[in-house]
């Protein structure tokens, strides 16, 4: 039986049908949970069908999962490293293919769905050099003929729970890191895309098994919030990394904490972009307009607030509306296309429900603010002129939607940056080293991430990407961020006769 649609027929070199299993647990391809259907949200029309994991398929995986957990922290790293190698290869054959599944399920344009897939590509690059690196330290013991050591080692199990908007990217920054820290990977994708998730699986199960490896080192559910759930519960899971709402972020944490587990969070941004009365201009609008429309505002990382100096308001908001009224809007897969369709109706729904709070709490909408009738969950990109001190700016609204203010001091537009509860991204364009060092002192944005003069999106993986406050305080990807996926062992070692604590007792 082939696809609906002549256009879907490449899903083929993915392992992909019109009807798919959608868990892997054991090495195996089952799924004996209700059968659910993917959705292209440029036009609403099914591109197949997936049987989710049932409560028994996620008891199956975790006891095989578990059984895998001792094989795999016995392999030395830096082995681990060459299977994520083969992995990030076999990506690569494949990066065509599963970017355009990624643009056709989840709706980003072409480009962006490439770029995401290169993203874990070169997250295993990353790991493979990091497997010959995850180094403890000696530490100065002050007793006599003592050894002092700090040890890494594996967790055993890490739960992933990723988002829509980055069906597969999130993974890589989790599980490439995981992997080579000698843990298994139980990762439950987004229940809006499926088909990424399968095709990921895939590629890993390749991969496992060419080396004779148990499949279950990689166990992967397709399901919804009962899955998640039993993931967040499951005492047998020391560390979950969860991706998604600030809402679901501190239940999950909650769950997790109950049990003495560990919660890695990534949840909503409300990111601002400062533009000072001495930046690039054209620098700065390309960068707003990258920042706010890319992904159709559903990045973690979009710009949803855009602070202007009053000196410069007016010309940055003329140069704004005119580039916002070129965006080419329309199939994600299509060349040329800017900005695709949000991810789900109950988006644009949301979307429309925004629009009237904005309006209702005197927000202006300056350009756009309708939806576009069609198919598919297309809207228009909007910039709306409110008060900084409006509730509906404190909040995520996960659609192109940016609120522009104005401020006439530094202090003045850091207060507004620091004001919202989420602390995930912000950045600042100027050209004064004075500005530049306050921005990303004590006294400047309490974000995780602080950029200048370049967007709020774009994050590197050398660096370790996460937020602070409601945005959940979690780290993945670079730096030092591969010690969460570990545990910690102070080793102290005598290798004397002597006790030293234990001088003047006759022990007979």
């Amino acid at each position: 039986m082939g696809f609906a649609r002549k256009e879907y027929e490449f899903l083929k070199e993915l392992g992909l049908g019109p009807r798919n299993p959608g868990c892997y647990v054991n090495g195996v391809w089952k799924g004996s949970g209700p059968t659910v259907s993917s959705v292209n949200p440029a036009n609403n029309q099914i591109i197949a069908e997936v049987a989710e994991a049932s409560l028994s398929d996620y008891e199956e995986g975790l006891q095989a999962c578990n059984e895998a957990a001792k094989i795999w922290m016995q392999v030395p790293a830096p082995k681990r490293g060459e299977i994520v190698r083969q992995i990030g290869d076999v990506l690569r054959s494949k990066l065509q293919h599963l970017g355009r599944l990624v643009s056709l399920e989840m709706g980003k344009m072409l480009p962006e769905g490439i770029g995401e897939v290169q993203e874990i590509i070169d997250m295993c690059d990353y790991a493979v050099g990091l497997s010959r690196q995850l180094n403890g330290s000696v530490i100065p013991s002050e007793r006599p003929n003592h050894m002092m050591l700090e040890v890494w080692n594996p967790l055993g199990i890490v739960g992933v729970i990723t988002a829509f908007n980055f069906p597969c990217a999130v993974l890589g920054w989790n599980a490439c890191i995981a992997l080579v820290c000698g843990n298994c990977v139980v990762w439950k994708g987004a229940p809006t895309t499926p088909l990424i998730t399968i095709a990921m699986t895939e590629i890993v199960a390749t991969v496992l098994e060419k080396n004779n490896l148990p499949g279950a080192i990689f166990t992967s559910f397709c399901g919804g919030a009962e899955i998640g759930e039993a993931i967040a519960k499951d005492s047998r899971i020391p560390l979950v990394s969860f991706t998604g709402s600030t809402k679901v972020g501190l239940k999950v944490q909650q769950t997790v904490n109950e049990r003495f587990g560990k919660c890695l969070l990534e949840l909503s941004g409300n990111n601002a972009i400062i533009v000072m009365d001495d930046a690039d201009i054209q620098l700065a609008v390309r960068s707003v307009l990258f920042a706010s429309v890319g992904t159709a505002g559903q990045r973690c990382t979009t710009c949803r607030r855009l602070l202007l100096h009053e000196s410069i308001y007016q010309n940055v908001l003329d140069q704004l509306i005119g580039v916002y009224k070129q965006v080419k809007i329309g199939d994600p897969l299509e060349k040329g296309t800017l900005l695709g369709p949000l991810h789900t109706r109950a988006s644009r729904e949301n979307f429309e429900k925004g629009i009237e709070i904005i309006k209702s709490q005197g927000g202006k909408i300056l350009t756009g603010g309708s939806v576009i009738e069609s198919e598919g969950n297309f809207v228009q990109p909007t910039i709306v002129e409110i008060s900084p001190s409006a509730a509906v700016v404190k909040e995520e609204l996960f659609a192109p939607v940016l609120y522009v203010m104005k401020f006439q001091t530094l202090k003045e537009a850091i207060e507004i940056n620091n004001s919202v509860p989420q602390g995930l991204s912000s950045s600042i364009f100027t050209r004064r080293p004075e500005i530049i060092f306050k921005w990303i002192g004590p006294h400047g944005s309490d974000c995780g991430i602080v950029n200048v003069n370049i967007p709020t999106n774009g994050a590197e993986i050398g660096g370790a990407f996460g937020g602070e406050k409601a945005t959940g305080g979690g780290r993945e990807a670079g730096s030092d961020s591969w010690k969460q996926y570990m545990r910690r062992s102070t080793c102290t070692i005598n290798y004397g006769s002597e006790l030293p604590l234990a001088q003047g007792i006759n022990f007979g």
